[in-house]
């Protein structure tokens, strides 16, 4: 019995030695095949180009950058030299996260956000028809409904767009802003109701949209941006100023959302893409 069992554990040794990644692979399952199919669906780059003009929040100053360093201009260096540029910017800028902590003290900064939370289910609710003839329009929770009526419930963990098509404005700071003559400010935002379901009731980690708020644009103007505050009280980040959600499905993508990890960042330029299904 001892001779047949050292029999057969000298086979298998002898099999694993003959096909090592056979052996490896039943220690170590990979995820290279579902990558590899991952990468064969489309990509969509949510992320806007930043750079000095681009629209943002009034009580920002632009974005400068300067060159520190440019390729032969450098002295003393072996070899060829390299470009390296120095960038001033608020945190704020372009295609960002809000951390909690942007808005709510004592709530999570943006270096305690897990990667956990950057692979998420994408929901995508579209309100752009409305908006095209209100741009105040804020989203109502039957447009959630709506959309829970043709997929389902909105999973639990997802990061959940407002489609509003308002990033068409971009890059004019005069379309996004679409000021009246008082300078009451005029685009989209979302709704208290609405966010008060998606994330007490259906427990979403994250939230998007394109305007350069949360709140619509008549509150902004008066200072108001309750809206914002309430997602992050609720320990939750967003992203603002997304694009080409009118390139994404309304359910089915994933969002990949990512950022740097500043030791107890406020907000930082993100870059955010969906995986098509």
């Amino acid at each position: 019995m001892l001779r047949k069992a050292l029999l057969v554990l000298t086979m298998i040794v002898i099999v694993g030695l003959a096909n090592p990644s056979t052996a490896q692979t039943a220690e170590y399952p990979s995820l290279w095949d579902k990558l590899a199919e991952l990468k064969s669906h489309e990509f969509v780059d949510l992320t806007h180009t930043f750079h000095p003009q681009i629209p943002h929040w009034p009580g920002f100053d632009p974005e400068t950058r300067t060159t520190t360093y440019y390729y032969d201009e450098m002295i003393g260096t072996k070899g060829s030299g390299f470009w390296a540029q120095r960038y001033n910017i608020p945190g704020q800028w372009g295609t960002h996260v809000d951390p909690p902590a942007h808005f709510v003290r004592g709530k999570r900064f943006q270096d305690e956000i897990p990667v956990t939370e950057m692979v998420l289910p994408l929901v995508v609710i579209d309100v752009s028809d409305k908006v095209s003839h209100n741009p105040d329009y804020q989203i109502t929770l039957e447009d959630v409904q709506a959309w829970e009526q043709k997929y389902g419930l909105v999973p639990e963990g997802a990061f959940v767009a407002m489609r509003t098509d308002w990033s068409k404005a971009w890059p004019s700071m005069t379309k996004m802003r679409n000021a009246d003559a008082n300078g009451i400010a005029h685009y989209p935002g979302w709704s208290a109701e609405v966010l008060k379901y998606l994330y007490e009731e259906r427990y979403i980690t994250a939230s998007g949209h394109e305007p350069t708020d949360t709140d619509p644009g008549i509150a902004t103007s008066q200072g108001d941006y309750s809206l914002e505050n309430y997602i992050l009280s609720q320990d939750k980040y967003q992203i603002e100023l997304l694009t080409n959600l009118n390139q994404v499905p309304e359910y089915g993508a994933i969002a990949i959302v990512t950022f740097p990890k500043p030791l107890k960042g406020s907000g930082f330029p993100a870059r955010v893409f969906a995986i098509i299904p």
